[in-house]
């Protein structure tokens, strides 16, 4: 992950849609709740870093399908720079324009669709370059599958998306869901953010919105969309005023049918943008704590007593009602209540609040240059000794295998939590191309084997969010199939999916890293356990623990 710099750890919160309680999978368990499947997609975004992108921290799930995401956040979005400038000018426009397409590219190269641009969602940082945020939202609730609020805004949506209607999952009457957005929907929302720049003003916000939604379909039927809406909103002659290369680029991007405007990477290497180049502001040395990863600054605000829902509380975003406010007028024997309006607070709150550094920096104000050890069971919630372990060992892990022997010297005294993973694959002496040979593994041909998988996966990892997930069901099994085929002389005992659990848990998003660290440890401590026959190994080894 990026350093912290001048970003700020920001928070916001949604509901998924409950599951009904009396229904089952075909395989007899309860059905996942729709908030493990976002938790387990959300490990994903974790690994998106792009200078363009908000970067994901974290993800905590709450009661009643809570969920609060922590993500990198900057106060200033692309709505207060509106405000702030009466005229922007040409070459302001493209450098946004390119700015954001940059995000958007790399988003699609990773098979991800934005859909909830808006200007608030196009943040700013100090040096006023464009952060795309929330762009994990419609990847990580599965299109909007996984929630009861609709991705996207009116003003914003294309055409197409409008045209599909609304999308309710959980209705069991609307059949198959319809197919996801693709990336030339971010294109026509682009367009329309760029048309509020240039012509100063926001687009369809005196109408309601059904009557926004009617608007943007009936433009079909227009041949000159931007003049169209350039006369709806009384700003024509601004519009006439603009160069041809910036009216074409509008034009381009607000093309009704989605066969004929660009996608994102097409619209990329236009000719319109040449010659753009980013503003430059003077240097700032950066405070100690702003040159940390974001990812460690997180971990030691939580350290440092953080509580993402005392401050969505706080800011007023979490509103909890007494119990006896949400009792039913009455129920039917069958379960079903009457009387209970709808609870506002299960919609999307687009709200992102910034959390507070003061007190981590308070707590490292005074930190020594030297570590110390505090007992074992103290020393993981220890704020300033986990930000001096957590360096140590990242100077180590980085100079691997050359400071193997510090690696296991520190190792002798602790790990921290944050680096588990990477320093255990450094105990076990993991190295080489893991990736390649990983990769280079038929995870997919079916083997006998593949039946016992399946039913030990679902029923012996209920215990933790994260492999519960359905994402994490498939990583186990990938990685126990790569293990099975990759070891042809070795069986698949019952309990080797538990002893694949620590390494996928720690790695979850590396599963070469799981794999290597899980085939470096059999041989190393359970030696022939895993053979057909494996009796003797048991009565001559194991048992003598006895």
């Amino acid at each position: 992950m990026r350093p912290l710099r001048d970003a700020q750890l920001g928070a916001f919160t949604f509901f998924a849609s409950a599951l009904p309680h009396d229904v089952c999978g075909s395989n007899g368990l309860p059905l996942t709740p729709n908030s493990i499947k976002i938790l387990g997609r959300f490990q994903l975004l974790k690994t998106i870093t792009h200078p363009r992108l908000c970067q994901y921290v974290d993800i905590s799930r709450g009661k009643h399908e809570r969920l609060v995401v922590v993500t990198e956040h900057y106060e200033s979005s692309l709505n207060d720079f509106q405000k702030q400038v009466q005229t922007v000018s040409t070459e302001r426009v493209l450098q946004i324009a390119y700015e954001a397409l940059e995000g958007l590219v790399f988003m699609n190269k990773h098979g991800m669709v934005h859909r909830a641009l808006n200007a608030q969602n196009v943040l700013m940082d100090g040096k006023g370059n464009v952060k795309l945020a929330k762009f994990g939202l419609y990847y990580m609730t599965d299109h909007g599958a996984d929630v009861d609020f609709p991705i996207g805004y009116p003003s914003y949506l294309a055409p197409e998306v409008i045209a599909q209607g609304s999308v309710h999952p959980s209705d069991p009457s609307q059949g198959e869901n319809p197919l996801s957005s693709g990336p030339k929907t971010d294109v026509w929302s682009l367009g329309v953010l760029l048309f509020e720049l240039c012509a100063g003003r926001r687009l369809l916000q005196n109408i309601e919105i059904s009557e926004r939604l009617k608007f943007i379909i009936t433009l079909g039927c227009i041949d000159d969309i931007v003049t169209v809406l350039a006369e709806e909103h009384g700003c024509l002659d601004v519009i006439r005023e603009l160069p041809e290369n910036v009216l074409t680029l509008l034009r381009k991007c607000l093309t009704f049918l989605p066969s004929r405007r660009p996608t994102p990477a097409e619209l990329l290497v236009d000719p319109v943008f040449e010659g753009v180049s980013c503003l430059y502001t003077p240097f700032q040395q950066p405070e100690y704590l702003g040159e940390r990863a974001i990812d460690e600054v997180y971990h030691l605000w939580c350290l440092a007593g953080g509580d993402l829902e005392k401050e969505l509380t706080n800011q007023g975003i979490i509103q909890s009602k007494p119990p006896v406010c949400t009792l039913p007028n009455f129920m039917l024997e069958d379960g079903e209540s009457f009387g209970q309006g709808r609870d506002r607070s299960f919609l999307l709150d687009d709200t992102t609040v910034t959390l507070s550094l003061c007190q981590l920096k308070n707590r490292l104000e005074d930190v020594a240059g030297e570590a110390y050890y505090p007992l074992l069971e103290d020393e993981e919630r220890d704020t300033e000794y986990q930000l001096i372990r957590i360096i140590l060992f990242d100077r180590l892990l980085k100079a691997y295998p050359y400071k193997k022997n510090l690696v296991w010297k520190e190792a002798r005294v602790d790990i921290p939590p944050l680096v588990r993973g990477l320093a255990w694959a450094a105990l076990l002496g993991v190295e080489g191309d893991i990736q390649a040979k990983y990769d280079s593994i038929d995870k997919d041909t079916p083997i006998p084997t593949d039946r016992q998988i399946e039913v030990d996966i679902p029923r012996c990892h209920q215990y933790d969010e994260l492999l519960s997930s359905p994402q994490g069901h498939r990583k186990f099994r990938r990685v126990l199939k790569a293990w099975v085929v990759s070891h042809p002389d070795l069986v698949y005992w019952q309990g080797l999916d538990s002893l694949c659990a620590p390494f996928l848990w720690l790695d979850f998003n590396n599963e070469a890293l799981a794999y290597a660290c899980m085939s470096a440890f059999i041989p190393k401590y359970l030696y022939n356990f895993f053979l057909k026959d494996n009796s003797h190994v048991i009565q001559g080894e194991f048992l003598h623990v006895q």
